[in-house]
């Protein structure tokens, strides 16, 4: 039933689909260049790599990135990823090793690679080099600071994930999609938007109340979306973190009833993000453009992550092939 709900939402999807030219000759970068990090993968691992298509993910997000901007998106979604599969896998994480982690990025994007952290080293410490190098010589010092406190918002929600499992407790609806909003790595993506496109935001602008509450519910919507795709795996493994098992947790309904009520409000969430992105007022005739690109580059998440979450082999599904472009 999730697979046809899938499908049905991404036909309700008013936000036209993107894809960068470059998306694919940058996974074939990626997975020439995660090797000579030291990673340790072998054939069959660098074949599921191949088969996610993380280039394609950050390609759908920044469609109009230059290939060597694509290339550090490219690096920084795998960085996020492996470090998803790290902290929420079978043999995951410590939830004290996943706050030495948050330290020790965090301590590279905020004082650079020559920052030692003895709770991070090795290959994920080289590839967040890797991804962190251009945007630390490009971007101006409240930027690169606006990314970080994204990146350590996103590692906090972690640790509180990795906590509650820990402990066996699962959490309510209003406490999951809280939580969700910073285990989705979403609010990390939007910086990147200024990044790509090179259309930078004052911060009164970025952190306008009308900005922020569009950036929550494009949030929403792409991990809600993720939610359904996932529901089956995270079964098993997610302790409750899935927005489909706490709602039928909380409403005592069957798992189709709660993968419904959870399309259902993803419809009225999509009906609002597009109400209220109509109605953002104009920020000056300086600041207009601006505010429109970041718009859509929420909109790509959104809409990014639907067909990406359609084609990605990290979320298999019976076979229903998206149109070659986009």
């Amino acid at each position: 039933m999730a697979d046809g709900i899938l499908w049905s939402l991404r036909a309700a999807c008013p936000i036209p689909p993107r894809l960068s030219p470059y998306a694919d000759s940058v996974q074939e970068w990626l997975l020439d260049r995660l090797p000579r990090l030291g990673l340790p993968l072998d054939a069959d691992a660098l074949d599921r790599l191949d088969r996610a298509g993380f280039a394609r993910y950050a390609g759908r997000l920044y469609p109009d990135a230059a290939e060597p901007d694509l290339r550090t998106l490219a690096a920084l979604f795998t960085w996020f990823f492996l470090v998803d599969d790290a902290c929420d896998g079978p043999d995951r994480l410590a939830p004290e090793q996943i706050r030495a982690l948050r330290a020790g990025a965090l301590s590279l994007l905020h004082e650079g690679p020559r920052r030692r952290h003895p709770g991070f080293s090795g290959p994920l410490r080289r590839l967040l080099v890797e991804g962190w190098r251009l945007p630390r010589r490009r971007m101006p010092a409240r930027w690169r600071l606006r990314f970080a406190d994204a990146v350590g918002h996103h590692l906090d929600g972690t640790w509180r994930e990795a906590v509650a499992k820990e402990a066996g407790r699962a959490p309510g609806v209003a406490e999951y999609v809280e939580l969700r909003r910073a285990t989705s790595a979403a609010y990390v993506s939007y910086p990147l938007i200024e990044f790509a496109t090179g259309r930078p935001l004052p911060d009164p602008v970025y952190h306008h109340p009308l900005l922020r509450r569009l950036g929550e519910l494009g949030n929403d919507l792409l991990s809600w979306y993720n939610d359904v795709a996932s529901v089956e795996r995270d079964r098993a493994t997610s302790g409750g973190h899935n927005l489909v098992l706490a709602l039928a947790a909380e409403r005592g309904v069957p798992l189709e009833t709660a993968v419904q009520l959870v399309a259902d409000r993803w419809r009225d969430s999509m009906a609002h993000f597009v109400a209220l992105r109509a109605a953002v007022p104009s920020f000056g005739p300086a600041l207009d453009e601006s505010v429109a690109t970041h718009l859509d580059g929420v909109a790509n998440a959104v809409r990014g992550t639907v067909d990406w979450t359609l084609e990605s082999a990290r979320y298999p599904l019976p076979a229903y092939p998206l149109p070659a472009h986009p």
